[in-house]
């Protein structure tokens, strides 16, 4: 068998998990395992080192398909940690990235740091709400793969404080080198006019907006779409800092969406994000939008169609390999095979060269939980097209510094998180409940 370069490694170790030899010194080198948010963090945060970049993945180690990987990881004496191939005896040299100082640290209400908010990669991942509602006894209608209705108010806090949130996020940018924070929330829904049920994006703007003024960081927010009457509520959440939006429709067969995500077709269906990921699209230009879906459920040709459209729109896909969690109602399916995941992302490749979608322009945004676009590269001949598609972004990286550089600094906001001509009035704040900017604990 050949040596696999680093994103053919990464692609295995997400299809086939990773088992850890006793020689390991993890509970002293590596960082906490993260059974947050949806789930797809709880393993083993490494580095795989490579000549184009240095890739991040979240490797699965506890999930029953592992046992039986051919990887093990091992650490040796004067060499550090490697991988090793039992099928081949190659071995590849890794870095284990270690715990952040903070994760140990409280906020000022008491509250430790690490169930505010996680590391995964490089960037900051906080749930900004209570369980999606898909979860509760009355809908029953969870995402079959999810597992954050496991996990919140387990593993993490339920409902963060936006003075948490600022703590946690200016530790994170000091300490850690981070860029980027990314905030979401499950389905939610109040007794609000009908128009506003659908409301994560009520529950994020005060923390966009207390990131934008207090700790300057570029912000991205991944809710469940509104219809397109409220649209007008991804402009207001630029207009508090919003810098990204993206849209887990999960799978672009209609059937394999019913069948998996029957809480998002009852409520929403697959239109509204499809709307919502063209109007933001459009709203904030071309590879500032995501759309995400996992692979390895349905065909892998309505993955390629979904890869199409998400670039076609101008935004970048987010692909998933499924991985079967702990807790999920998927957890005993069988992983996806290598072989079709490495045609997945040579497609995601093309696509994004064939679309002219930019990638990787700012800087520090290693997402550790997906096959990034950029990793991507190591999949496919390095051409002429290939060379000019990746120079292109290196002279719009150098382009986009001083707007970096700005955006990393915090400034003002004008806009109220609250405060909108089309918003509803305002919620009772319950008995004992802090608000900052009309949020309530």
């Amino acid at each position: 068998m050949a040596r696999l370069n680093p994103g053919e490694l990464e692609i295995d170790l997400f299809c086939k998990g990773l088992r850890i030899d006793p020689s390991c010194r993890l509970d002293r080198d590596a960082r906490l395992f993260s059974r947050t948010r949806a789930g797809l963090g709880s393993g083993l945060e490494l580095i795989i080192p490579g000549d184009l970049k240095d890739i991040w993945m979240n490797a699965p180690v506890e999930e029953d398909f592992c046992a039986l990987s051919p990887y093990f990881l091992r650490w040796e004496e004067g060499r550090g940690y490697h991988v090793v191939d039992t099928r081949s005896d190659e071995a590849y040299d890794v870095t284990i990235p270690p715990q952040p100082a903070w994760y140990e640290r409280t906020t000022s209400s008491g509250v430790p740091m690490s169930r505010v908010g996680v590391l995964q990669g490089t960037y900051l991942g906080i749930y900004v709400s209570e369980a999606c509602m898909f979860w509760t006894p009355q809908e029953n209608a969870n995402c079959k793969f999810c597992t954050s209705g496991v996990n919140v108010g387990v593993n993490e806090v339920t409902r963060k404080r936006v003075r948490d949130v600022v703590e946690v996020a200016r530790a994170a940018k000091e300490e850690s080198g981070v860029t980027f924070v990314h905030f979401n929330a499950g389905y939610q829904w109040e007794d609000l006019p009908e128009h506003t049920r659908a409301h994560g994006l009520n529950r994020a703007a005060p923390f966009v907006k207390a990131i934008r003024e207090e700790v300057g960081l570029f912000t991205g927010v991944q809710v469940a779409p509104v219809l397109p009457r409220d649209h007008w509520k991804y402009d207001w959440l630029v207009e508090l800092g919003a810098d990204h939006f993206s849209f887990c429709y999960e799978f672009h067969n209609p059937e394999y969406f019913e069948r998996f995500c029957p809480g998002k077709k009852r409520h929403l269906g697959q239109e509204a994000f499809f709307a919502a990921l063209e109007y933001t699209s459009k709203l904030l230009g071309k590879g500032k939008v995501s759309g995400e879906i996992i692979a390895g459920l349905e065909p892998i040709e309505d993955t390629f169609r979904a890869i199409d459209y998400i670039t076609s729109v101008g935004a970048f896909p987010t692909v998933c390999i499924f991985r079967p969690l702990i807790g999920a109602d998927l957890e005993h399916y069988p992983s996806p095979p290598y072989e079709d995941m490495r045609r997945v992302f040579e497609h995601v490749w093309h696509a994004m060269v064939r679309n002219g979608i930019p990638m990787e322009i700012v800087p520090n945004i290693e997402v550790s939980l997906v096959v990034q676009p950029g990793d991507a590269a190591y999949l496919v001949e390095r051409d002429l097209r290939w060379r000019a598609y990746r120079a292109k972004n290196a002279v719009l990286r150098l382009l986009a510094r001083p707007l970096v550089r700005w955006k990393l600094k915090p400034h003002p906001v004008r806009a109220s998180a609250t405060d909108h001509p089309n918003l509803p009035p305002r919620l009772p704040v319950a008995e004992g409940a802090e608000r900052r900017d009309g949020e309530a604990a």
